[in-house]
């Protein structure tokens, strides 16, 4: 019998068919821990065959000492000990250059053993797979590099940020690669470590099963993140119009050391 007659939510069926590896959710899932699928992707784009990927992790949250935080989607290690951050951005802006910059500060934040010398940091690369031609020049890969202008010489601060072209076409290794990010069928894919990857996922039952879940995993954040902000609304409401904690608690449904640490807030 086939997986998507097997009783499961059928708009998840659905979205299954029609997932890419464009679309981060299915990338996430596809890479998670998929070394052969990490190195092909970082040798094609570096134009190497000798790339060693030691550990790839996806999804990993860091917060920096202020709040803020970023959620990557892939982080990969290579046997050299670089550092290689591969990013989804569908909209022209999330690949904006200052969140490049933020990404490695996190990265630099995170991955950086206290004690270290400057020297020995490690060398980081924060790649954005994008959906549209950032640049509009039609090139297939924009590297971004710091440099000492008056001397029109390399900074050497081992950061570097790499863009990747998605809407990029041509009969090489790129653009293979990104007709295959952008391909919902592994049939029809360039590339066998992607197609196996992808196919798993699509059409064997453990893996629409672990795609199912996720789904249904991330729906289920979506609706208590929204749940939770508006308790957070009816709290904050009832606090401005200085209501009993008693009544607060029992309107917004949120426990009283919340109640009193966003009172601290309005302070």
């Amino acid at each position: 019998m086939s997986v998507f007659d097997s009783g499961l939510n059928p708009k998840y069926l659905e979205a299954i068919k029609k997932f890419r590896l464009i679309d981060d959710t299915f990338f996430n899932v596809c890479f998670d821990g998929s070394i052969e699928c990490m190195q092909l992707l970082l040798c094609i784009l570096f134009d190497r065959t000798d790339i060693i990927v030691q550990e790839v992790v996806t999804q990993r949250s860091a917060h920096n000492l202020y709040g803020r935080s970023v959620r990557f989607d892939v982080l990969a290690v290579d046997g050299d000990g670089k550092i290689y951050n591969v990013e989804i951005q569908r909209a022209d802006e999330g690949a904006s250059p200052r969140r490049a910059r933020f990404n490695t500060c996190i990265i630099d934040s995170r991955e950086v053993a206290k004690g270290t010398e400057f020297k020995e940091f490690p060398e980081v690369w924060v790649i954005f797979i994008t959906e549209n031609d950032t640049f509009r020049a039609r090139l297939p890969i924009y590297h971004v590099e710091r440099v000492i202008t008056e001397l029109d010489q390399p900074f050497e601060d081992a950061a570097h940020i790499m863009y990747v072209n998605g809407a990029y076409r041509a009969e090489d290794a790129v653009g293979m690669l990104m007709h295959d990010f952008f391909c919902d069928d592994p049939d029809q894919m360039h590339y066998k470590e992607l197609a196996k990857r992808a196919d798993f996922f699509k059409h064997e039952t453990k893996g629409v099963n672990a795609m199912c879940k996720i789904m249904q995993d991330l729906q289920d954040e979506s609706h208590n993140s929204g749940l939770d902000e508006a308790r957070t609304n009816t709290a904050l409401k009832m606090l401005h119009d200085n209501k009993p904690m008693e009544e607060i608690i029992r309107y917004s449904d949120l426990p009283q050391e919340r109640i009193e640490a966003l009172a601290q807030q309005l302070r």
